[in-house]
């Protein structure tokens, strides 16, 4: 291969770029970012960066040195607008093409917006535009915040909002937040997260629309109620940003699908991250963004899947000054035992806790919060078991 383009300046698209150095490609390296920005890490966007504990700068996921040693052309501030049906031209949106004998989709995703969300005070936090926009509104007075979802993202971002004094309510149209991802028991003791952080928590109920004219004055309940807001926050998820590839011969559902090793239906075309389908799953994960692209890069150099990944699924969030952490694959019907520390009144004690979700006499999945070693112990014994990465014959 003498050229390869990265579509997306993203954490999966610099480990992407990492990867294709690292494993002997010394031909032309172009990376197309559609934000002005080099990449940044996302995490501390919903929590450090937002309450001004870290600045702007620390976000950086690689300094001018590493610029210089990938030896890449990199084009930001620019979207890719088409990929050709051979997959070997990547079209701009300035009317620019770059032809290539490979291409790595890292694009992502962006956060679902609901209506309304052009009215002032309204925001998503999923880039670092969205963080300094709500970051300068959250530094200018008291303000009444209401968070819309209360997945992660949610979660996080009331949790900063109540550390910087403000009157927090996050809105769940579930009847407990995280059920998907930790099963009912285990959901609502990280639940009483919010109620421990004095954010109220309002579930079961979904969000009718916003109210307001210029500026966003509330949140309108499916149940008549109506939440007084000076500040919106929406955190419904995200959508993998998929429609410039709308009209290739990739298959898009839900991001674009792919083998176990990342490979499309064209083989000199891999994706990875919050974009890629892998095997029929799409995890939008700091692990899968990090682990995917070594696999995606072997496979891309060599023409063919020559390697496949199978992760041990891994999410952490830290909340209320608590980190939650939770590795594995759970089902409904794993019974859930706490193994160490404690529960009392139906939220986690001061100890923190370790738990252990159990299937046909074995452990299948771990839950801990505020105990990262024994997580780190179980998480690995569980990595032992089910094998972390495999291998296929090349």
């Amino acid at each position: 291969m003498r050229t390869v383009t990265v579509v997306g300046a993203s954490l999966s698209g610099l480990y992407a770029a990492r990867e294709l150095r690292a494993q002997g490609f010394d031909g032309r390296l172009v990376i197309i970012g559609d934000e002005p920005h080099q990449p940044y890490d996302r995490p501390p966007l919903s929590k450090d960066f937002l309450t001004g504990r870290t600045a702007e700068e620390r976000l950086a996921l690689s300094d001018a040195e590493e610029s210089a040693d990938l030896d890449a052309q990199w084009l930001l501030g620019i979207r890719a607008r088409g990929l050709d049906a051979r997959g070997r031209t990547v079209l701009l949106d300035d009317g620019r093409t770059i032809s290539s004998d490979g291409v790595v989709i890292a694009t992502g995703a962006s956060a679902r917006r609901l209506p309304g969300c052009e009215l002032a005070g309204v925001h998503t936090l999923r880039t670092l535009d969205d963080a300094r926009t709500l970051r300068t509104e959250l530094t200018a007075g008291a303000r009444r915040v209401v968070v819309i979802g209360g997945g992660f993202i949610g979660a996080e971002t009331a949790s900063s909002c109540a550390g910087l004094g403000h009157d927090v309510t996050v809105v769940e149209a579930a009847p407990l937040p995280l059920v998907p991802q930790l099963g009912p028991e285990m959901a609502a003791l990280c639940a009483a997260l919010h109620r421990r952080g004095g954010v109220g928590l309002v579930t079961g109920t979904g969000v009718v629309g916003l109210r307001g004219t210029v500026a966003v004055t509330g949140v309108e309940l499916s149940d008549g109620r109506l939440l007084p807001a000076d500040v919106v926050i929406v955190g419904v998820g995200a959508t993998p940003n998929t429609a410039w590839l709308a009209g290739s011969t990739l298959a898009l559902h839900d991001g674009v699908l792919c083998d176990d090793g990342c490979v499309t239906a064209l083989p000199q075309v891999v994706a990875v991250g919050d974009v890629a389908r892998v095997g029929g799953t799409r995890a939008e994960h700091w692990t899968s963004a990090t682990e995917q692209p070594r696999i995606a890069v072997r496979n891309l150099l060599a023409g063919h899947t020559a390697e496949t990944v199978r992760p041990l699924p891994y999410f952490w969030s830290d909340q209320y000054g608590a980190r939650i952490q939770f590795a594995g694959r759970r089902l409904d019907t794993d019974t859930v035992r706490i193994a160490e520390g404690t529960v009392t009144d139906g939220e986690p004690g001061e100890d923190g806790f370790l738990a252990l979700y159990e299937r046909d006499g074995r452990t299948a999945a771990v839950l801990s919060v505020d105990r990262p070693r024994p997580f780190m112990r179980a998480r690995r014994e569980l990595g032992r078991g089910a094998g972390a990465m495999e291998a296929t014959a090349s």
